[in-house]
C-alpha cells in the first residue's frame, strides 16, 4: 500500500516562495505518476502539477504555469511542488496523489488512486 506524506506548506506574503514535498512509502513508484492538487476554501479540489514519478512529462495548469516546478529526487522517494511569486488566490490545501503511469486526464482527480492528506498553504497580501 502506497502512503504519501505532504509537508512545506505555511503562512507567507505574497511573492514569496515554498516549497512543498511530497514523501512516497510503502512501494517502488518508478511506475507512476505524481500528480498536486489543491483546494481553495469553498473551493472544489483542482489540479496544479503532474510528472511521472521519476521524472519528466510535467504537465501544469494554466493559473501556476511559470510560478510553479514540480520536480522530483534521484531516489525516487520524493515529489516537490516549488512555488515561487505566491498569489493570494494560491490559499488552499495542497495535496499529493499518485496513479498509475497511462494515457489519460493527468488533470483530473480519477486518475489518481493514492492520496496525502494535504498541507496548507496560506497567502496573505
Amino acid at each position: 500500500q502506497v502512503q504519501l506524506v505532504e509537508s512545506g506548506g505555511g503562512l507567507v506574503q505574497a511573492g514569496a516562495s515554498l516549497r512543498l514535498s511530497c514523501a512516497a512509502s510503502g512501494r517502488a513508484l518508478d511506475t507512476y505518476r505524481a500528480g498536486w492538487f489543491r483546494q481553495p476554501p469553498g473551493k472544489d479540489r483542482e489540479f496544479v502539477a503532474s510528472m511521472r514519478w521519476g521524472g519528466g512529462g510535467a504537465v501544469y495548469a494554466d493559473s501556476v504555469k511559470g510560478r510553479f516546478t514540480i520536480s522530483g529526487d534521484n531516489a525516487e522517494t520524493t515529489v516537490y511542488l516549488q512555488m515561487n511569486n505566491l498569489k493570494p488566490e494560491d490559499t488552499a490545501l495542497y495535496y499529493c496523489a499518485a496513479g498509475e503511469n497511462r494515457l489519460g486526464p493527468y488533470f483530473r482527480s480519477s486518475y489518481y488512486v493514492h492520496w496525502g492528506r494535504g498541507t496548507q498553504v496560506t497567502v496573505s497580501s
